[in-house]
């Protein structure tokens, strides 16, 4: 139903341009698309994901046309940037084969525009018009199929207009410089260069590789080998054209062992509803998308507050009609880990409450959450402790040595899980602000008592565990106001929150304003930012623009407001969400503004 519902509202949308016949050409107009027959490959031409190729049959025009293939959430989208002239008018027109085939353009300044077609069969053409904006200067040309449809043919796309060329057009830029590379870990590298005056996207080449689009100067370059040595160059491009390729830069993965735990530069991490449904849907392991480099399952509980044994199950049938077998689930968690991806179970979650308040609780949680990670094949633990899971006994104050039975325990807990699993297993953590900022105010029940007990009361489990610990993503979402390091209470729901909160994690703080206890400094690859997927996931919804602005001021230190960091963290590890289910549901708007932002394909 959803899916018709979305077909038969496309259908409205586009209704203006379907199938119609567009104005003639005026005699000084020119056709802007380059490649448009695609005689020449997809020159030109950048295919979402892959899902593009030329092809010789079936062809309207010459001998070569361009099929796309959707794929999963994955439209097949392939798009140009073409130059033309302000406040002009254009026709716009293509012949398709294959049912809900679009046709559009978008950034011209006006009314962005698009046709479809709905049936296959014999080509037909589509044709649509639109006026640039006053001060455009270039528009994207686009076509797609739709979700769940087979293959679709494009040919003979033309853009018929006012050619731009002449005195005082846009130029192509100049040729990058200043490239630098360093290996994050066995399978990634992080490059950095200088923006280039006029670019507005780079791409990055390595031989043997198809070619990597950026939106900004760096780029994640992820699933490498080991030990390897790779050379790579980058060009800038703009609506007149790409610039030479800059000089090249060789840099050599690391060998392995370490690295925050085999992650990628920049990782999206996700929590997967795997042990019920809720108005998100159920999605089965193997329809996670390739963009989450971190699924935690969700949850593990316990059998009761303190008995320290964490059960695990798939969602019922009866709940979950979709659910896929034990052994189905299992295939697939193997299959995601092939793929260099991370599976970790995750204990807790907002109903289940753990307390480790003795050794014999302690011992319990170590062979039970043991036993799901083996019987599953995992990767790793996620402690995902609320409520009244952690607080502090009255009398503990100071997070270095802590002396309350339930945080003791904890910590052993997983230093005996660490030591169980070795260096490759992954730890994280995703406490609330309540439990990690707002320690910089208040710690525990206080040195005179009175304070809520829970408050700081991660500080200690995060800093006993800190050389274990791969990633803190600290929940930005369901929080009151906490006060940053500027001495000024944020709120939840624009950038400034989370460029507050996580500045604090990355400077350190003084806990309870005692400068002599000292929380310090996480390391950037150890943080990432803890966002809800959609408004359905959780208060304090972030927009895509204000995540990244978030992301721009952390890494490199613009779009921050009022608020002035302590620091500049380009390795900052990436973002994490609530949820996997939940971004599905809002059209993987989350994490496809990652990837953009990273400039990764997943």
């Amino acid at each position: 139903m959803r899916r018709a519902w979305s077909l038969l509202t496309a259908a409205a949308l586009a209704a203006a341009g379907f199938l119609a016949a567009g104005p003639p050409a005026a005699a000084a107009d020119a056709d802007l698309v380059r490649n448009g027959g695609f005689e020449a490959g997809l020159d030109g031409w950048s295919c979402s994901a892959g899902t593009g190729a030329a092809v010789t049959a079936p062809v309207h025009g010459g001998t070569s046309a361009l099929r796309a293939t959707p794929a999963g959430q994955d439209n097949a989208r392939c798009s140009q940037t073409v130059a033309v002239k302000p406040d002009s008018a254009y026709t716009l027109a293509a012949w398709v084969q294959g049912a809900y085939v679009y046709l559009g353009a978008s950034g011209t300044g006006t009314t962005d525009v698009s046709a479809w077609t709905q049936s296959p069969g014999a080509w037909k053409q589509l044709t649509t018009t639109f006026r640039t904006g006053p001060s455009t200067t270039s528009v994207t040309v686009y076509t797609h199929g739709w979700y769940g449809q087979p293959a679709h043919v494009t040919d003979d796309v033309t853009l018929v207009g006012p050619d731009p060329g002449g005195p005082g057009q846009p130029q192509p830029p100049a040729a990058p410089t200043g490239l630098t590379a360093s290996a994050t870990s066995s399978s990634s590298v992080l490059l950095n260069w200088t923006a280039v005056a006029g670019a507005t996207s780079y791409t990055v080449h390595r031989d043997g590789a198809a070619p990597l689009p950026v939106t900004s100067a760096s780029a994640a370059v992820n699933g490498l080998a080991a030990s390897t040595t790779y050379t790579f160059r980058v060009s800038a491009a703009n609506a007149a054209g790409e610039s030479p390729q800059s000089g090249p830069v060789s840099v050599t993965t690391g060998s392995g062992g370490g690295g925050g735990g085999g992650l990628p530069a920049h990782a999206l991490v996700g929590y997967l509803h795997t042990s019920f449904a809720n108005g998100s849907g159920y999605v089965r392991m193997a329809d996670v998308p390739a963009s989450w480099d971190v699924i935690n399952l969700a949850f593990g509980e316990p059998t009761s507050v303190t008995s320290g044994d964490i059960r695990f199950r798939l969602c019922p049938v009866a709940e979950c009609p979709n659910v896929e077998s034990p052994a189905e689930f299992k295939a697939a968690v193997r299959a995601k880990q092939a793929a260099g991806k991370k599976v970790l179970i995750s204990i807790g979650g907002q109903n289940g409450q753990v307390q480790l308040p003795t050794t014999a609780a302690r011992d319990t949680f170590v062979s039970s959450v043991a036993k799901i990670i083996d019987e599953y094949g995992l990767d790793g633990l996620d402690i995902d402790f609320e409520g009244h899971s952690l607080s502090l006994a009255t009398g503990d104050t100071d997070f270095r040595n802590p002396t309350t039975p339930g945080i003791v325990n904890l910590i052993s807990a997983v230093k005996t899980l660490k030591a169980r699993y070795g260096p490759g297993f992954v730890l994280t953590m995703a406490p609330e602000t309540f439990f990690v900022q707002l320690g910089y105010q208040f710690y525990g029940s206080g040195p005179w008592g009175g304070q809520d007990p829970r408050a700081g009361a991660y500080l200690p489990v995060i800093h006993a565990l800190r050389d274990d610990l791969t990633l803190l993503h600290v929940q930005d979402y369901n929080s009151g106001p906490i006060m940053g390091l500027d001495n000024q209470y944020h709120s939840m729901g624009g950038a400034d929150f989370h460029i507050a909160m996580t500045d604090m994690l990355l400077t350190g703080f003084p806990v309870a304003g005692n400068t002599a206890r000292v929380f310090p400094a996480l390391r950037p690859d150890q943080v990432a930012i803890g966002l809800p997927a959609t408004a359905n996931a959780g208060n304090g919804h972030t927009s895509p623009a204000e995540v990244t602005k978030a992301l721009n001021c952390l890494t490199k230190k613009t779009d921050c407001g009022s608020y002035q960091t302590h620091g500049t963290w380009p390795g900052l590890r990436g973002l994490m969400t609530w949820s996997v289910n939940w971004d599905r549901f809002g059209g993987w708007e989350f994490s496809r503004n990652f990837d953009a932002y990273y400039g990764r394909t997943a």
